[in-house]
């Protein structure tokens, strides 16, 4: 199954790489399989550090934050409990991991993990039509250069309706910057077309 989430990673200046991530877990959550790009952060820093933490949160804000790169400070974290890495203070739930094998002979690295050390900080509030909408979204707007124009509008079109029904003052935030996002985008690729 892949759940998403947030992994974070120390970079080579000791400061937070956060980023969204979507691991294949095991279902005793003691596994984790993760596929970076290799042009990622996080790719670099796991490949180098080789450890890191895994978070469950119910924040889509903050997840559709980091996956369209407008994170304007890390959130708040305290230091993790068995490896050099940091927890995101509102996270539900984390997994501390360390690497066990990476393999890195395709664009999308393979990276396997174990889970050393597992905490809850509050229980999960779940997810709302509104905050799987939002999600899906993000995921689009990260994949934009692969989507056709047309069918990324019509996809984002489809999402907009359960927001409208369901969000709260969070989900429309993050909807309303992804839609901002892939507009800006696709005006700019136009332009470079023209």
């Amino acid at each position: 199954m892949i759940l998403e989430g947030i992994v974070t990673t120390r970079n080579a200046n000791g400061t937070v790489n956060v980023a969204p991530m979507g691991p294949i877990v095991s279902p005793t959550m003691q596994t984790l399989r993760l596929r970076p790009f290799q042009t990622s952060t996080t790719y670099q820093n796991l490949k180098r550090g080789g450890e890191g933490v895994f978070h469950v949160t119910d924040d889509v804000l903050l997840i559709t934050r980091a996956a369209l790169g407008l994170l304007e400070q890390t959130p708040p974290t305290f230091a993790a409990e068995t490896i050099a890495g940091e927890v995101l203070a509102d996270a539900c739930r984390w997994y501390e991991f360390r690497v066990s094998s990476l393999d890195d002979s395709q664009d999308r690295t393979e990276i396997d993990a174990s889970v050393i050390h597992t905490g809850r900080l509050r229980d999960f509030l779940g997810f709302n039509r509104a905050k799987h909408a939002v999600i899906e979204a993000a995921i689009l707007a990260t994949r934009i250069h692969l989507l056709d124009a047309n069918d990324l509008q019509r996809q984002i079109e489809a999402l907009r309706s359960p927001v409208e029904k369901t969000a709260g003052s969070a989900e429309r935030e993050a909807f309303a910057l992804v839609e901002s996002f892939i507009s800006e985008r696709l005006t700019a690729a136009c332009g470079e077309s023209t």
